[in-house]
């Protein structure tokens, strides 16, 4: 912000801004009885505990506070000043002050409906809601007391009604633009995991599967299973630069680029994945491009053609344990409008095995900042290689997430196939 708009507050703005944070944590109430002065504060007043534990000395700690500043449904009293219900030793100075005036003093914006409300609980009222002696009809107060007699003001004026009111509003329209943003994410899962496949073409000789986790609501990546007619079957797995929503809806234009092209995808597949780079370069902003692994199998012949654009190496892990790299045969798409690629072929024998993934599986990091990398990969593969496909997709992947136990930092994808 600049000086110019803050004029001369802006040297005090700055020095505020650098001070330590400050602010009420608890005031000690002087009771007879925790228990009873608990559900005291709760059923009649309606506020709310935010501490109650065993101390490690055996006694109890009981902390209470008004819900949100008092006024808000459904929101959290957490993290604004609290009353610590204490219960003094016996002969202690705090032992006489049960019963007294604590000099606790409430800020509401109406005194007289909350005197009303808390009188129908049952909250005795010593003085009812008035002007004070020096009040300039802009002022009220009320004094109530506690099951123990002791008592605390409550008071509204002008000023604090309009901050009140403020807060109120600004604390309103955040709570619902937190909502519609949940909606908002919500709708936007269902709408993504429809984009993936939700049927598998039928394949002879090839058991496969996919599985995606994103590391958010929502996330970049991608893999299909595209139908290519005469028992051929399309496999994609791609990742998209970027994460969130973003990466969302850059996925959903991949995701259509592909299937609207894949009609010609088996006979001229240089000339479909061309079409797909020139769709996504076209259709999204600069800067923006994807990770691809395209691969076409036969039923018929057990032959699989592949281009690898800019993406990890998909693993070929032969029945007699060989492996096959597969490595990258052009650059990512959509970032580059001229743009060739060039494809690949492998035959597979029964037994064999393909693994497509994303970086999120090899680059996922554990507490000492290892990465799962390419050899846990096939180890976790190798090991539950006689499982059906789906269960050998499931225990990868759970490798991967038990590796690194904490937030998940991308999304986390893989296609198995094994030839049959």
């Amino acid at each position: 912000m600049e000086d110019s708009v803050l004029g001369p507050h802006a040297a005090a703005l700055r020095a505020a801004l650098l001070q330590p944070f400050l602010r009420l944590n608890f005031v000690t109430l002087w009771v007879r009885d925790q228990e009873r002065s608990r559900r005291f504060f709760i059923e009649k007043l309606n506020f709310e505990v935010i501490v109650d534990v065993q101390t490690s000395e055996g006694s109890r700690w009981i902390v209470v506070a008004p819900t949100a500043a008092g006024w808000l449904p459904g929101t959290t009293g957490a993290g604004l000043p609290g009353i610590a219900l204490v219960v003094p030793p016996e002969g202690s100075a705090g032992q006489q002050r049960v019963g007294q005036n604590t000099g606790f003093s409430f800020l509401t914006e109406d005194v007289r409906s909350v005197f009303e409300e808390w009188s129908r609980r049952g909250v005795r009222f010593s003085v009812a809601p008035r002007e004070p002696s020096w009040g300039t009809g802009q002022a009220k107060y009320a004094v109530f007391e506690d099951v123990d007699g002791n008592s605390f003001s409550m008071v509204e004026f002008d000023e604090a009604t309009r901050t009140l009111e403020a807060e109120r509003r600004a604390q309103a329209a955040r709570l619902q633009a937190e909502r519609q943003a949940a909606h908002d994410l919500a709708i936007a899962k269902q709408v993504q995991t429809r984009l993936f496949p939700q049927r598998q073409p039928s394949i002879q000789t090839l058991v496969y599967a996919g599985i995606c986790h994103p590391a958010r609501t929502v996330g970049g990546d991608y893999y299909d299973f595209l139908d290519l007619g005469n028992r051929r079957l399309g496999l994609v797995v791609a990742d998209i630069a970027g994460k969130g929503i973003g990466a969302a809806l850059l996925m959903a234009n991949l995701q259509a680029a592909l299937r609207s092209q894949s009609a010609t995808a088996w006979e001229q597949p240089e000339r479909f994945l061309r079409s797909v780079n020139q769709l996504l370069y076209e259709n999204t902003a600069e800067g923006d491009y994807a990770s691809l692994f395209y691969a076409e199998y036969d039923d018929s012949t057990r032959k699989l053609r592949y281009s690898n654009c800019g993406h990890p190496p998909a693993l070929l892990l032969r029945g007699d344990e060989g492996l096959e790299r597969l490595g990258s045969t052009c650059t990512v798409v959509g970032l580059f409008e001229k743009w060739e690629c060039m494809i690949d072929e492998r035959e597979l024998a029964p037994g064999d095995a393909v693994l497509l993934y994303t970086d999120g599986v090899t680059e996922a990091l554990n507490r000492d900042g290892e990465e799962f990398g390419e050899e846990r990969l096939l180890e976790a593969v190798r090991r539950h290689r006689e499982q059906s496909v789906p269960e050998l997709l499931a225990a990868a992947a759970d490798q991967v997430r038990r590796f690194s136990p904490h937030e998940q930092a991308d999304d986390i994808t893989l296609i198995i196939a094994k030839c049959s």
